[in-house]
């Protein structure tokens, strides 16, 4: 006779990213419609999910970067998160009632954006350890997938209180998937992972000093996330390491667009949400360039470029690049032929501005033989 063994209660307590799915998969039921349909929607400013040529990943050979990689395995195995991602005695209540409208409405765009974040990666990471033969490319995406559905699950436990949440399942089934080369993969990923991490520790940071503006619990945790994403970004640096044609020649172009590209994505994206950056008692512009200054220190340690964030295009460039988004919504809003004339001329300055940003030269330096950093902000 069979038996089979019972599901954790909870996706902070599963250890593979199949229970950690399954849990999601028997929660679908309170999902709400509304909140999936934002987790859909495909635009340059919202996650996507990613797909890539997983024969070529599963050629890696870590050989080269043996002494780094196998501390970073074990301090993944050793899982030093599990159990973490739920609620506990630290979970304030929420008054999602008494909210104020904007916030409620930019915050909650941001849990799912987030969540819709987070999954892309465990998909991602999932398919290759399901497709690949390589083992130890395998069990890192495993480790990697187990720790961003934990997130995306504990995103969710934040949004069913608001009374939405996101259907995970159904976001694999019939989500767009856009393909990348694996270096860009390489590239996107490892700069999603580092950012992710600058952004989620200047904001803990910023709470620790002034815990009246914590308006929500789920900030409480965001150390602990943030050092995981940490860990995913450098086992993206060191996958980068096993092949410095990567980070050498042509490919250094590629670098900037991408380093460029995240920026300004970021930085457009957040200036969307004036309300929730003001509840948090953080000016858009201050946090921006504090995540872009710990990035492009944390990125030294791979790439041999970082971007001048103190040149004098810099900052009008992004803030011209926000307007320009501002105008393409008011266009789509708008609509006809007015409101399509409008949303091109936002377009094309959006496109001058990202130019702008693009033929700023970079800052140069040479890469450290060794790769591996530890968490120190």
């Amino acid at each position: 006779m069979n038996v089979q063994t019972p599901l954790p209660q909870h996706s902070a307590d599963a250890t593979t990213v199949e229970e950690g799915l399954a849990i999601q998969e028997a929660q679908a039921v309170l999902d709400s419609v509304s909140a999936t349909e934002v987790a859909m929607r495909n635009t340059l400013l919202t996650p996507r999910f990613y797909t890539t040529d997983f024969d070529e990943l599963d050629a890696i050979n870590v050989e080269g970067v043996r002494d780094e990689w196998d501390p970073l395995i074990g301090e993944m195995v050793s899982d030093p998160n599990k159990g973490h991602f739920k609620k506990n005695e630290d979970w304030d209540h929420v008054d999602w009632d008494g909210m104020d409208p904007d916030l409620r409405k930019e915050f909650i765009d941001f849990l799912i954006s987030s969540c819709t974040a987070e999954f892309s990666g465990c998909v991602l990471y999932k398919e290759m350890k399901r497709r690949g033969a390589n083992k130890e490319i395998t069990q890192l995406f495993q480790l990697m997938a187990r720790d961003e559905a934990r997130h995306a699950g504990f995103i969710n436990d934040a949004l069913r209180e608001a009374g939405v949440a996101v259907n995970l399942g159904f976001l694999t089934q019939k989500k767009k998937y856009t393909y990348f080369r694996p270096k860009f993969i390489y590239y996107a990923t490892y700069l999603s992972e580092k950012i992710g991490y600058a952004r989620y520790i200047t904001i803990f940071r910023h709470l620790q000093a002034n815990p009246e503006h914590r308006f929500h619990p789920i900030f409480k945790w965001f150390e602990e996330w943030c050092n995981d994403e940490f860990r995913h970004g450098e086992a993206f640096a060191l996958l980068m390491k096993t092949d410095p044609k990567l980070t050498q020649g042509i490919n250094v172009y590629w670098i900037k667009f991408f380093l460029t590209a995240v920026y300004a994505t970021m930085y457009v994206r957040d200036h969307q949400r004036p309300a929730f950056h003001k509840a948090l008692g953080v000016d858009p512009d201050w946090y921006a360039h504090e995540v872009f200054t710990k990035t492009s220190k944390l990125s030294e340690q791979i790439f041999p470029i970082t971007l001048d964030i103190e040149h004098p295009r810099w900052q009008p460039s992004l803030e011209r690049l926000h307007k320009a988004n501002v105008q393409i919504a008011e266009g789509k809003e708008q609509g006809g032929i007015g409101g399509k004339l409008k949303e091109l001329g936002g377009s094309a300055k959006a496109a001058l501005a990202f130019a702008s940003l693009l033929t700023i030269p970079a800052n140069k330096h040479r890469v450290p033989e060794t790769t591996r950093l530890q968490p120190a902000y």
